[in-house]
């Protein structure tokens, strides 16, 4: 391979790490703390900040405006969005932007509201995805509770009436996550990292919060999905009401005497520009479902489609045989009514019945492709709902993931240089050569564990410390060869040669056995034992890069681009 190649590729490398190691970069070190909380808060939080915002914003501008100013710099992003307005009502552009001037672009204070939350909103959410792109730190690094769910396979047998298999299970428990990451959004904690673990487990890390009790209150429990039949005269009724009152709640105002007995008020909602549940509307359902709707539990699979007319997306969802009958008899009874699905006692969708459905195959329409897609999840897995049992649950207080972090950089630092120190005062230019191919190595670690959003424990930091002593331990070898050469009386560029020629094999089986080990258990290991695995298996292999690729190219630009002869490598070697 020639040293332009070899340069190419080394700069392209490190091009691609450096755009994916920059998010990592960026936030713990150029993003304020105060914006890394709110960027770690619920989206429910973020909304009611980005709100909370935009109305002392509103606040600014007016008073600005009544007293004639110019606008005033951290509100110069409406200008562009004034601009436009002001094309669209073809007046003139002012030379000289007032908050006057801005004001008066928008309608009405609804739509600069709007404006303003919209910047505020994205700015927040900006953060959240940069926050998705970096390497994130364990909870023994951060913080928090970490607690590990079991879900009861005996009581979903139980309510199936018969085994469930393990794509069942599977869609239970993917079932639990959703309904989980829905009652997170609703207490208003920080978003958490929900993943599914072996042997149907979930695993569900919060960082920051250590309140065992608040978070046993949305994690215990089983969520569910019923039909229920519409009361549409009192539906009606309770939509003038609250036209008429904007902000009317059940819970402050109370339920209203024209809803009948036997029916309750249930929030209608659809997910915002935050990804959160926005209520729409309040509707009245009927609440017995053995008489006036249907259970969950029949549906065996739905899936999105296109209308083959209109080509809009629709929700296709099929019953079993009991299902099916139930449902036949229901939507018989009930044409011209509507019909709402309700999960966790909130109504995600709901049509009205225009006829029959007696083959148990059932077409609902009236969404995007998003809502769809999210409906025909919220079918497929609520048939399926699971009890949940806590059967690990881990505190770690803020105080000591701070100690961990400082321990771990002290480790990382004195380790490092003292590396560094040893490998110029023992191998004199060629230990530079080695140091520079041990910093890349580590910026390489650090860009693969970012690009890959992996996550950082204290294992992984002593996997980040062994890989420092093995990429010095394969230079050593090669410069020990390249000596052993240099001594025989060869010169410079053929005792390189020979060097590495002869070392590359030695470094190759080394690493590799390595690489397989820690292979295997980044398979088979869990948690801490992963996380290590994980780091030394990207230390392993970008320590071979540095060591054969970048370290030749450096000692080949020297010999053969520079043409010298004599090699700086050892003291007592002429």
């Amino acid at each position: 391979m020639s040293k332009r190649l070899r340069l190419l590729i080394i700069l392209v490398l490190v091009a691609f790490g450096a755009a994916a190691f920059y998010p990592t970069v960026r936030w713990y070190f150029f993003v304020p703390e105060d914006q890394q909380l709110l960027a770690q808060s619920s989206r429910i939080e973020i909304r009611d900040w980005a709100q909370e915002r935009a109305r002392a914003g509103l606040d600014d501008l007016r008073r600005v405006a009544a007293a004639g100013d110019e606008l005033p710099e951290e509100y110069a992003f409406l200008i562009p969005v004034a601009r436009d307005l002001f094309a669209v009502l073809d007046e003139p552009v002012p030379e000289q932007w007032t908050a006057t001037d801005v004001l008066r672009s928008f309608r009405d204070e609804a739509e600069a509201f709007s404006a303003l939350e919209e910047h505020f909103r994205s700015e927040v959410l900006a953060l959240k995805d940069l926050k998705e792109r970096i390497v994130q730190l364990g909870l023994d690094l951060s913080g928090g509770i970490s607690v590990t769910l079991q879900a009861d396979e005996e009581n979903l047998a139980e309510r199936l009436g018969r085994q469930p298999s393990q794509p069942e299970i599977a869609e239970a428990i993917e079932l639990a996550m959703e309904i989980i990451r829905n009652r997170i959004d609703r207490f208003g904690v920080t978003e958490p990292q929900i993943r599914q673990a072996e042997n149907n487990r979930i695993v569900i890390e919060i960082p920051g919060d250590d309140d065992r009790e608040r978070v046993n209150a949305f994690l215990l429990g089983r969520g569910s999905l019923n039909f229920h039949i519409v009361h549409d005269e009192a539906t009606s009724q309770l939509i003038q009401l609250q036209n008429q009152q904007p902000g009317w709640s059940p819970d402050i105002d109370g339920v209203p005497e024209f809803v009948p007995a036997g029916t309750v008020v249930r929030e209608y909602v659809t997910r915002d520009a935050y990804g959160i549940d926005e209520r729409v509307r309040w509707i009245v359902i009927y609440e017995d479902i053995s008489e006036n709707g249907l259970d969950g539990q029949y549906i065996t699979d739905a899936q999105v489609a296109r209308d083959p007319l209109t080509n809009r997306p629709t929700v296709n969802f099929v019953l079993d045989t009991q299902g099916a009958d139930e449902f036949a008899l229901l939507t018989r009874d009930n044409v011209g009514n509507s019909m709402a699905i309700v999960m966790d006692e909130k109504v995600r969708a709901y049509a009205r019945i225009q006829e029959e459905i007696p083959t148990g195959q059932v077409r609902i329409t009236g969404f995007d492709q998003e809502q769809a897609a999210n409906i025909a999840l919220v079918l497929r897995t609520a048939a399926l709902p699971v009890n949940l049992e806590i059967v690990n649950q881990q505190v770690v207080g803020a105080s000591l993931g701070e100690t961990a972090i400082r321990v771990g950089l002290q480790s990382i630092g004195l380790g490092f240089a003292l590396v560094m120190v040893f490998m110029i005062l023992y191998y004199k230019g060629a230990g530079f050569v080695a140091d520079v191919a041990l910093l890349l190595n580590l910026f390489f670690i650090f860009a693969v564990l970012s690009a890959f959003n992996l996550t950082l424990t204290l294992t992984s930091v002593a996997g980040i410390i062994l890989t420092v002593g093995m990429a010095v331990d394969a230079n050593v070898i090669i410069f020990e060869r390249i000596k052993e050469e240099y001594r025989l009386g060869k010169g410079g560029r053929a005792a390189v040669r020979a060097g590495f020629d002869k070392a590359f094999w030695t470094v190759l089986d080394a690493n590799i056995t390595t690489f397989i080990a820690a292979l295997f258990l980044s398979q088979l290991g869990s948690g801490p034992v992963q996380g290590f695995a994980i780091t030394l298996a990207v230390g392993v292999l970008s320590s071979m890069f540095t060591a054969l690729v970048v370290t030749r190219l450096f000692f080949d630009f020297t010999t053969e681009t520079l043409r010298r002869d004599k090699l700086s490598i050892a003291w007592r070697l002429s």
